[in-house]
């Protein structure tokens, strides 16, 4: 998939979905049921561009029940209503794993594969910006159709294991997913299919392809 190159300077994650709607870049689809026992399919996609100094990222979700427990980062948010963005920026194998619930509160850490992997330090999970169209307070599991969106502006000082000053040119290896585990209709939706019996995200060899312009 190409990733286009926006010259704007963003400031502010708020920014991020008009920029992209002035550009007409289009969503694209995070809808892959990898595992039949996970049936419950959202509606749920992403759009992504990168500037000189960082990437930008905008989800839009509609599912039958929303949940923000997870106020602080680098808890467990992949447990409430999430979205979330694995990349290899550096070309290396050592993956990222940025997950961000339906309030902006983040999770990222880094590492080769699922285990022993390191999270990143509060000042660097703070350099993210976020915009999320619920606000920014956490709540408990709402049952009831709900759309939500988040956007995310992230320096690439995010990548805090690299030095990663530019993605002008380069092919990165990414999978974008959507889940919730412990909503009352659990699922693990991804962009690239994951070819594993049980829900796995940290699966860098099912990762797609991006081309950044």
């Amino acid at each position: 998939m190409k990733v286009r190159k926006i010259s704007v300077e963003v400031q502010d994650a708020r920014q991020i979905p008009a920029l992209f709607d002035k550009e007409n870049l289009i969503g694209q689809p995070i809808e892959v049921v990898n595992w039949a026992e996970y049936s419950y399919r959202p509606q749920v996609s992403f759009r992504i561009a990168h500037t000189d100094k960082a990437i930008l990222l905008h989800y839009r979700v509609k599912e039958d029940s929303v949940r923000a427990k997870y106020g602080e980062d680098n808890g467990n948010v992949w447990t409430d209503s999430c979205v979330e963005f694995f990349s290899i920026p550096a070309g290396d194998g050592i993956y990222y794993n940025l997950e961000c619930n339906c309030i902006g509160t983040v999770l990222l850490a880094a590492g080769p594969e699922r285990n022993n992997r390191e999270a990143a330090p509060a000042e660097v999970t703070a350099q993210i910006g976020r915009w999320a169209s619920l606000g920014r307070e956490s709540f408990e599991e709402k049952v009831g159709v709900c759309k939500w969106e988040v956007a995310l502006l992230i320096p690439y000082s995010v990548f805090f294991k690299h030095r990663v000053e530019s993605l002008d040119g380069r092919e990165v290896k990414a999978n974008f997913y959507k889940c919730g585990d412990e909503l009352q209709q659990p699922h693990f939706l991804s962009w690239n299919p994951i070819g594993v019996e049980s829900p796995d995200f940290h699966r860098p060899d099912f990762f797609g392809t991006l081309d950044f312009e």
